[in-house]
């Protein structure tokens, strides 16, 4: 069995990157919808790899033709000599445990992180990791927005409505009515936030959008929500007061966690 470990555990990776990328949509738990073709074919590859690998084993594990000749011509003289044999191959057998042509048998160890990925697949980052993130910002520079589409509630994304917030001298937040929708986290002052997690690629390098809400109760923490309610300017633009904005919210509603929970920063 251990000559077929490498095919096995090729097999495994393959199977749980198929599950997460081509039989659902878990992958973007963890990266961005466009590298689902890498992932689907990444998948595939390591699956036709792993059966290339067993079809390999099984033929090295035919025994050679030689290897039954041998006993009956044996004179009685040469007996110690095939005692020495015999003691040889036992030493070098045992030597061997735990190696051989499969490797150490601690490669085996390399199925737990396959298997937990196949069978249980880490969820998407939440208030543990939003909270992890400096509240230092990059000074991205005040300047003007493009108009808001007419029509009130405005859907916006967290991240636009924070640089909108904090950076815009138009002010075009100002009178609009806006819906955010993210999970809850909070402060161990009872300040709450409305939270997206913002990724350019995967979930390794996400950022921090948030929005302070006032004006209603908050749900527990990694709750989803949409918050409907109007901008309520805090500090000068660009400045360390103005982060995080603040909305004043007329209304709350649980939703469903989205399939894809991140923004694309």
């Amino acid at each position: 069995m251990r000559r077929y470990g490498p095919a096995v555990l090729l097999a495994l990776v393959g199977a749980a990157i198929l599950r997460v990328s081509l039989f659902s949509e878990l992958y973007l738990r963890y990266v961005q919808a466009g590298l689902r073709p890498y992932l689907v074919v990444s998948g595939a590859a390591l699956m036709l790899l792993a059966v290339s690998v067993a079809v390999v084993a099984r033929g090295a594990a035919v025994p050679g033709a030689d290897g039954d000749e041998g006993g009956d011509g044996h004179e009685g003289g040469d007996g110690d000599e095939s005692d020495a044999d015999h003691s040889g191959h036992s030493h070098s057998h045992s030597h061997s445990h735990g190696h051989g042509p499969a490797g150490p048998r601690v490669a085996w160890f390399l199925t737990l992180p396959a298997l937990a990925l196949l069978l249980f697949p880490p969820p998407a980052l939440g208030s543990y990791s939003a909270e992890r993130e400096a509240a230092q910002r990059a000074a991205q520079g005040v300047g003007t927005f493009p108009a808001l589409p007419s029509g009130n509630p405005v859907d916006l994304a967290l991240g636009e409505f924070g640089s909108r917030a904090v950076y815009d001298s138009g002010r075009s937040l100002k009178g609009r009515t806006v819906r955010l929708t993210g999970f809850v986290t909070r402060d161990d002052d009872g300040t709450w936030y409305v939270t997206r997690l913002l990724v350019s690629c995967c979930a390794a390098d996400a950022t921090t959008a948030k929005a302070e809400v006032r004006g209603v109760e908050a749900p527990p923490v990694d709750t989803w929500v949409t918050v409907t309610g109007t901008w309520h300017p805090e500090g000068e633009l660009g400045s360390a007061e103005a982060w995080p904005p603040v909305v004043d919210a007329t209304s709350l509603r649980r939703v469903r966690q989205p399939d894809n929970p991140y923004e694309k920063r």
